[in-house]
C-alpha cells in the first residue's frame, strides 16, 4: 500500500487531500513521525523521525493522531482481496504481502494482470493505492514493487532479471542497509555488477554468514517461497533512527507508538506472548538486547510499552546515543488463524545486516 497510515486519513477526511499529512505525535510534545504521506514526503519528512524535525521541515504540515484499528480494518478487507486471486497470501506487516499466484483460483496464467486487476479492485473497494512488483522470487517482487511508487505496477522477467540487477545500486538491493551500503561501498561495491564479481568465500569474510545472502541475490537467486503456514517464533519490529536520540522522553513516547504497533499486529494475527525483548543499539553500533519473561500472555500495548521501559533503564540509553529501538515478543500463544506468514520481525533497516519492509 501506498503510505498507507496517511493515505487512509487522506481518504476519511478530504480536507487532508493533497496536503502534508503527518501520522504520529504532536509537534510540540515529544511525538513521532509514524507515517507521512507523499506530499510529505517532498519535504524530507519520513518515518521515525521526531515531530519537531517534521515541522521544521514543513511548517505547514497537517499532524494526525495513529487510528490503528481503523487501520487494521482496512488490512484486512485488502488481504480478503487477495484471497479471491490465492490461498498463498504471506503477509508482512498490515500494508504489504507476497502473494504466489501460480496457481490461482482466476485461472489467469499472467501475474502481471492478475497484479492490474488487484490494484484496481483495491481502488476501486477502498479509494486507496497500491503499487505492485511482478517476478519469479521474493527478492525480485520486492524490489519491483519499491519502483514505481506510488500506484505503480513495475515487472521484472526472467530475461530481464539479470541485467537487472546488475544495474541496480546497492544501496537498493532488498537486505541491503545503510551501514552494510556504507561498507560495501568503502569496499568498491557500488552496483549489483560489482557484487557479483565477489566470491562467496571473500563474501563471507566480510559480512559473516549474509555474504551467503548476498551473493545468492547478486545473481538473482531467492528459493524463499509464499508461506502461509509457518507459525512465527517472534513479533516484533525495530527502527534505524535518521539521527542518533539521547533524549528519553522521546525514546519513551518512541516506545509507546512501537509497542502499539506490535500489538495491533499481534491482534490482527490473534497472537499474544509472554517474553518480550528489547533491543538498543547505541551511536557506535553497539548493540544490547533485554528481556523479560512474564507469567501470562500479553498483547496489551500498555504492557508492552511498560515492560519496554523497565528494560531500558537496564540500558546506558540516555547516557549514550542511541540509533536504533525495537522490541520484539516471543514465546507465543497463536490461534489457528494466527499460523499463516512468515516469522513477523520487522526491522526497518539494518538487522543482521538485512532491510526488512516497514
Amino acid at each position: 500500500m501506498d503510505a498507507f497510515y496517511a493515505s487512509v486519513e487522506q481518504r476519511d477526511s478530504p480536507e487532508y487531500r493533497n496536503k502534508p499529512v503527518v501520522v504520529g505525535g504532536s509537534p510540540q510534545g515529544r511525538g513521532v513521525v509514524a507515517a507521512a504521506s507523499y506530499e510529505a514526503r517532498k519535504f524530507g519528512i519520513r518515518s521515525a523521525m521526531p515531530a519537531s524535525r517534521a515541522i521544521k521541515l514543513c511548517a505547514r504540515a497537517i499532524f494526525v493522531k495513529p487510528r490503528f484499528e481503523v487501520y487494521r480494518e482496512v488490512s484486512h478487507q485488502i488481504r480478503e482481496i487477495f484471497y479471491d486471486y490465492t490461498d498463498l497470501v504471506e503477509p508482512l506487516s498490515l500494508d504489504e504481502a507476497y502473494l504466489d499466484v501460480t496457481q490461482n483460483h482466476k485461472q489467469n496464467p499472467s501475474a502481471t494482470l492478475i497484479a492490474r486487476e488487484i490494484k484496481i479492485r483495491i481502488k476501486k473497494e477502498t479509494d486507496l493505492t497500491a503499487s505492485a512488483g511482478v517476478a519469479g522470487n521474493k527478492f525480485l517482487a520486492k524490489i519491483a514493487s519499491d519502483m514505481d511508487k506510488p500506484d505503480g505496477l513495475f515487472v521484472i522477467t526472467p530475461e530481464e532479471a539479470q541485467a537487472f540487477i546488475e544495474a541496480l545500486k546497492i544501496g537498493e538491493f532488498y537486505g541491503v542497509g545503510k551501514a552494510t551500503q556504507q561498507k560495501m561501498e568503502s569496499l568498491g561495491i557500488k552496483t549489483g555488477a560489482d557484487l557479483k564479481k565477489w566470491e562467496e568465500v571473500d563474501l563471507v569474510k566480510q559480512f559473516g554468514k549474509s555474504g551467503h545472502h548476498y551473493y545468492r541475490i547478486a545473481r538473482g537467486i531467492d528459493n524463499r517461497t509464499v508461506n502461509p503456514d509457518r507459525i512465527r517464533k517472534s513479533i516484533g519490529k525495530e527502527r534505524t533512527f535518521s539521527e542518533d536520540i539521547s533524549d528519553l522522553e522521546w525514546i519513551s513516547e518512541f516506545l509507546d507508538q512501537l509497542s502499539e504497533k506490535i500489538s495491533q499486529s499481534m491482534r490482527t494475527l490473534d497472537a499474544s506472548g509472554k517474553t518480550i525483548t528489547l533491543k538498543v543499539r547505541y551511536k557506535n553500533f553497539e548493540t544490547v538486547t533485554r528481556s523479560i519473561t512474564l507469567g501470562h500472555y500479553t498483547n496489551s500495548p500498555h504492557e508492552l510499552s511498560s515492560m519496554a521501559k523497565k528494560l531500558l533503564t537496564e540500558t546506558e540509553a540516555g547516557i549514550r546515543e542511541v540509533r536504533l529501538l525495537g522490541i520484539s515478543v516471543s514465546s507465543l500463544n497463536l490461534t489457528e488463524g494466527g499460523t499463516f506468514g512468515e516469522q513477523l520481525e520487522i526491522p526497518f533497516k539494518d538487522y543482521n545486516n538485512r532491510t526488512f519492509p516497514a
